[in-house]
């Protein structure tokens, strides 16, 4: 059985005279220092000079410095910026001044557990990844609650890591949902592979072909998008909150048949063997080479990808439908 760790097992104290630096303020960074700070842990966040999160940071009352200067000050250190960019935040501006008995973590293994980041002896490097995103860290923390999870130890110098990062754990609330203990390894290949398969790319790919399908059909784009787009939430709502079970009894017993039946037409014996291709290519390493060897180049695939995707015929209906939805937050439409 995994173990999961809950209030009883961490002890806050544990960050008391403790100085922690959070590097970036983008979605992570924002929640986990607003988060600390409410806890009572004493938080400064480091940011590159002239940042436009400087003044944001300041009127959200947290103390900001330069990553330099973060790094110097702090005992423990979050790594919460783009894994392209941690490797060269981290030994431009982290590693000069990280001391023995110091503490680096991060929210995704990808840089550790491909070794781009190669820390140095004497000191803890764990992990505290959140299973949602930055907002809703923070939201759900300011309700009493908490979003689940992950905690992994990569290298344990003080023999008290684990005790750390559950303590930076509850500082972020995620104690009164659970905080499971894995591995980066674990962490990292099967949260490229969900991304990858089913959360973002499997999605994506399957919204845009059924879409096409029925336009190509003679449907209205505006039914296509309704179908195959818009009522997804509804289904993956229902998921959420009571699993598959529970969405197929909130659904008509003609839709749940076509579940059954047509569903594994679509994703067959040749998608999963796809799914393990592509599992293989991410435990070997291939995918993080193609990743860092893309950034190296400046991006020139990932941003013909994006430019494509944006002009997809999908994308425009979707910002006319989403335009007569008054209760969608405007930055989302």
């Amino acid at each position: 059985m995994a173990k999961i760790y809950y209030e009883d097992d961490a002890d806050l104290s544990v960050l008391n005279g403790k100085k922690i630096g959070i590097i970036g303020y983008g979605s992570q960074g924002h929640a986990h220092a607003l988060n600390l700070k409410d806890s009572g842990a004493k938080v400064t966040v480091g940011l590159y000079p002239n940042s436009p999160s400087w003044e944001k940071v300041k009127k959200d009352g947290l103390n900001v410095g330069t990553v330099d200067e973060v790094a110097k000050d702090s005992n423990i250190i979050m790594i919460l910026v783009p894994d392209q960019v941690q490797k060269q935040v981290f030994d431009e501006h982290i590693a000069p001044f990280i001391e023995t008995g110091d503490t680096i973590m991060f929210a995704h293994g990808f840089n550790i557990h491909f070794s781009q980041i190669d820390a140095p002896k004497g000191i803890d490097v764990s992990m505290i990844a959140p299973k949602g995103p930055g907002h809703l860290v923070r939201r759900v923390y300011t309700e009493g609650k908490g979003v689940p999870a992950l905690v992994a130890i990569h290298q344990d110098a003080s023999e008290s890591a684990m005790a750390t990062a559950l303590a930076y754990g509850k500082g972020i609330g995620s104690t009164r949902a659970g905080i499971l203990e894995t591995t980066f390894r674990e962490e990292t290949e099967t949260d490229l592979f969900g991304e990858q398969v089913i959360l973002c790319g499997g999605v994506t790919s399957l919204v845009k072909a059924a879409y096409e399908t029925l336009v190509e059909n003679g449907y209205q784009p505006e039914s296509a998008y309704f179908e195959t787009l818009h009522e997804l939430k509804l289904i993956v709502d229902l998921m959420y909150e009571g699993g598959m079970e529970y969405m197929r009894y909130s659904i008509s017993e003609t839709a749940e048949y076509g579940d059954y039946t047509r569903g594994p037409r679509v994703v067959n014996k040749d998608t999963k063997a796809e799914m393990q291709t592509i599992l293989e290519e991410i435990q070997t390493g291939e995918f993080a080479r193609e990743w860092i060897v893309e950034n190296q180049a400046g991006q020139p695939k990932f941003k013909a990808l994006r430019e494509k995707n944006i002009n997809h015929p999908i994308t425009k209906i979707g910002k006319e439908i989403r335009a007569m939805m008054g209760w969608l937050n405007n930055e989302s439409k």
